[in-house]
């Protein structure tokens, strides 16, 4: 092994070795797995995923929420999707919700979107993952016609995916509540789309960062209906992301509760702004939360 594959496959690891053992131990078992956005260490996982995971799981961290699927070669991080659920199974492992690229296919048509369904469906149960997730559009597709084409599309596949036997979820970043002359994509989405074929997961950080709103008022006038969350912190001067307990959202307030949510699987995640490096980040964040939050969950 040459010494540039070495330090590629042994840096990842680096950071859980900055954290005494007693930061990776909880005295009471969770209701929850702790989990983690894997796009927040989207360097390490393109880098060396077997690796990566191995180290994040020794900070902690049991289940994840992938991205990335590639549709047409049924990959996840370049193995086959059964291929990443063996290695997922071996570390004792697990992968309960993907986001999934549906927003080139606000411009195509309904039978292009249902084939990629089919195609998602297929990789969220070789992994055996309950859930599918539409993640983001692009800013060039964020209108109010879009985000009500949007709403009809989330019942086509929300039905489609239910019928599998699996759950949807659309997941929000700030955009949806951008006012567009007293409207907002938000709203739309809430309304327009059926509470029983599409579920939402509640991106904590970007609720404070962008509504007039907060998540236990979201949760109390939807309750059920937020199954999944992104925990988060904000940074103080810039109000970028932040590792968890750095940043200014006090989440001892701010988490609404797990059962009037309809709360099945929360993730820990931080775009980018990393302190040091999104492995030491991630292990700064699951040191904190299982001293402070995770006795919430």
């Amino acid at each position: 092994m040459n010494r540039r594959n070495f330090i590629q496959k042994t840096s990842v690891l680096g950071a859980a070795a900055l954290l005494p053992i007693s930061a990776f131990t909880v005295a009471k078992k969770s209701k929850y797995k702790m989990g983690l956005q894997l796009f927040t260490i989207r360097d390490a996982m393109a880098a060396n995923p077997l690796a990566t995971l191995k180290a994040v799981k020794a900070m902690g961290y049991e289940d994840f929420e992938a991205y990335g699927f590639d549709s047409e070669k049924g990959t996840f991080y370049g193995y086959k999707s059964a291929e990443f659920k063996t290695i997922l199974d071996d570390l004792g492992l697990s992968v309960s919700s993907g986001h999934y690229g549906f927003s080139p296919y606000l411009d195509k048509s309904e039978d292009e979107l249902k084939r990629f369904v089919d195609l998602c469906i297929e990789g969220a149960h070789a992994l055996n993952s309950p859930y599918i997730t539409w993640p983001w559009i692009a800013p060039e597709q964020r209108t109010m016609d879009n985000f009500k084409l949007m709403a009809r599309l989330l019942n086509i596949i929300g039905e489609q995916v239910t019928a599998s036997g699996l759950g949807f979820a659309y997941h929000n970043h700030g955009f949806e509540f951008e006012d567009h002359n007293g409207e907002n994509g938000y709203d739309i989405i809430l309304n327009e789309t059926d509470s029983d074929l599409v579920k939402l997961q509640m991106d904590m950080y970007w609720v404070m960062h962008s509504a007039n709103t907060t998540p236990k008022e979201l949760v109390a006038k939807h309750p059920g209906r937020y199954v999944m969350w992104h925990i988060k912190d904000m940074d103080k001067v810039t109000r970028d992301y932040s590792e968890l307990g750095n940043g200014s959202i006090n989440y001892v307030d701010v988490l609404p509760d797990p059962e009037k949510s309809g709360l099945e699987y929360y993730y820990i995640e931080q775009g980018g702004n990393f302190a040091s490096s999104s492995m030491e980040s991630v292990a700064t964040s699951a040191a904190y939360f299982k001293k402070h939050l995770q006795t919430f969950l």
